[in-house]
Formats: C-alpha cells, structure tokens, sequence
C-alpha cells in the first residue's frame, strides 16, 4: 500500500468519526432542550402528570406566552354567541338512554314474534350479523311491557328491531349493503318465526344520501401546529414528557388526550416515522363533531399548543407555517360554537353517541 493510499483511508476515517461525532452532538443538544423545557419548574397544570384533565378544559388560550386560567364556570359553558346559547339550550329528541338502535341514523327494521322469544334464543341468531359492507348493524328487543333495550340473555322480547347504520365517514349506505342487509334479516326471521316489515329500498337511499350530505357539511376537524424556532427536539425525550404530562401514546405513533370519560379530547402526532430521532414540529387535532361542547375541547387544544410552544421555544402556526393571531383564534372559537349549534338543532350533538357513530 502506497503513502498516498494509507493518507487517503487515514482521511476517510477523520471525516467518518467526525460525522458521527456532530450527530451525537447535535441529539444531545436536542435532548436537553426538552429536558430543559420540561423541568424549569414553572408549576403549569397542563404540565402537571397529576393534574386532572378538567382543570385543562378551564383554561383558554392567549397570545402573550402564558395559558391564562379562567374562573370556575358550571359543567355546561356559556356560548359565546347569543344565537347559538338559544339553539343549545333547546331540547333535543335523544331518548334518556341511548340505544344502539338510532331511528334517526339508523335504517331500522322491526320483526315481530308471533310469541315471545327467549334472548338467548335471538342472540343465537343474530350473533353472525355485525357488518354489511363496512356499515355495522346493531339490535334491540322489545319486551312485552313495551321497554326497548339491548337483548340480554334470560329476557324474553315480543319484537326485535334491527338497525343498519346508514351512514359514516366512508360513505352513505348503498343498494349492495342495503340488499345484502335485508336477506341476512329474512333468513333470521324465518328461524325465528318473526314477520318482519321491509322498507321501500328507494326510499332508505334518500335518506342515506341527505343524511351523507349533513356529515359532510359537519366533518369538521381543526389542528394547530407547534414549530421550532430552532435546533430540532429530541423524540425518545419529547415523548416521554408528553406522556407525564397526560398524553397516551396510540399504536398508530399519534397521541391521544383524555377527556376524562373513556373518550378522546384532541390528539398529537410528532409528524415523524417512528425510525426518527427529532422533530421540529409537533401538530394538533381536534375532531370537532365528536367532543361535547362542554369540554371545550378547541380551548384545551388552543391552551395545551401555546403552553407547548412557550416551553419549547416554537411557535403556534398553521398548517400554512403562518403564526396564529389571537384576533384568528377568536374567529375560530366562534365558529365552533356555531358548528355546536347547527349540530344540536339537527339532533346530533357533538360528543354524542349519533354524532361519535355518523363521524368514525
């Protein structure tokens, strides 16, 4: 081996170990800028691992690089629009407990027993009808008292209903789904000696396809993104203190906030695969249609991205990367309390379970 080759590789391995020396450098400055973020001590609730998720709800976002609490209000917050405040507080005609079986979204179809039968009986029978194309089909028996509920085993039902949700996200029900429906129901209703009462299929595809049209019209989904200013943030790092401070972590590398009852609040994605190291930008979302308004869960998201931002040293942007205004802000908290009222005047409160089965 020559002089000029051994320099050569001497050379090449200078620049090697010098890369590998940058990268470890630059992890370890993105490491410690979340350490540092997350444990200056400042004593934020949204930060708090022990604080529960209601004491995020009252809080509301601002401008000025401190979420600001606000005073205790009643569970039901006040709208901010007078027109709105009227349409929430109007009734709707949501049964006191909610069936699986929905007349309003659902294509519902009653057999009736020529005698009552055993729940065991019809569970049986019904126990292979869960789908028909991707619209799921649900249950419920009516008793001889006349009480609508869920078949349970050792009760006996003079009529069972059974409904096809006609509509989600994927699309309204079709005539494939709606026949392959009705001839599952009729082998049931043969074994089960019950007469059941078919709808005019012409009919059902109206009501699927303006049902489809408020969906549409209603899927709202609202997000803001936090933005580095800087070097990037460290992800092993970053996420572990999301999780502290309530966040749990989905299979699909998104985190989820929880909204206290079993359900999801809004979510956060790292916008990175899970083979990266660092991020620069972290965004969040909120499924409109399916928080209740009184979570006031755009407050909570709006409150958690700038609390984020101020620890981080980013800034709360758009999907555009433009900063957000408070005036911008303002604007969209009015907006979604108008979207809460057009959805209850519908009968399909956000937060519902109509609203959680249209929108899924």
């Amino acid at each position: 081996m020559t002089d000029l080759q051994i320099s050569l590789l001497a050379i090449g391995g200078t620049l090697v170990v010098g890369v590998l020396i940058f990268n470890k450098w630059q992890e370890y400055k993105a490491k410690k800028t979340v350490e540092n973020a997350f444990g200056d001590g400042h004593d934020d609730v949204l930060m708090n691992p022990d604080a529960p998720v209601e004491s995020i709800v009252r809080h509301e976002p601002s401008l000025d690089g401190d979420v600001q609490p606000v005073e205790d209000v009643p569970q039901h917050h006040e709208p901010m629009h007078a027109d709105a405040a009227t349409e929430m507080e109007a009734p709707v005609a949501i049964q006191d407990k909610e069936l699986p079986v929905d007349e309003l979204i659902d294509c519902v179809i009653p057999l009736e027993f020529e005698t009552p039968v055993r729940g065991e009986k019809i569970l049986a029978e019904i126990a292979d009808l869960k789908y028909v194309g991707k619209k799921p089909v649900h249950f419920i028996g009516q008793s001889h008292s006349g009480e609508r509920d869920v078949i349970a085993v050792g009760g006996a039902y003079t009529c069972l209903f059974a409904g096809v949700q006609m509509v989600s996200r994927n699309g309204p029900l079709n005539e494939l789904e709606y026949s392959e429906f009705i001839m599952k129901l009729r082998a049931i209703a043969d074994n089960l000696s019950a007469h059941p009462d078919i709808p005019d299929m012409n009919k059902v595809m109206v009501n699927a396809r303006e049902l489809h049209q408020f969906v549409a019209e209603h899927d709202a989904q609202l997000s803001v993104n936090i933005a580095a200013n800087g070097a990037p943030w460290a992800l092993n790092t970053l996420l572990a203190a999301l999780e502290k401070m309530g966040f749990d972590q989905r299979p699909d590398g998104r985190l989820m906030m929880p909204d206290g009852d079993g359900g999801s609040l809004f979510t956060l994605s790292t916008n990175v695969s899970v083979s990266e190291t660092m991020t620069s930008r972290l965004t969040l979302l909120l499924d409109v249609p399916c928080v209740a308004p009184a979570r006031d869960g755009f407050g909570a998201m709006a409150a958690c991205a700038r609390s984020l931002a101020t620890r981080l040293g980013g800034t709360v942007v758009d999907d555009g990367n433009q900063p957000i205004s408070k005036l911008a802000l303002d604007e969209i908290s009015g907006q979604v309390h108008e979207f809460y009222a057009a959805m209850a005047e519908a009968q399909i409160p956000a937060g519902s379970l109509r609203a959680q089965r249209l929108f899924s």
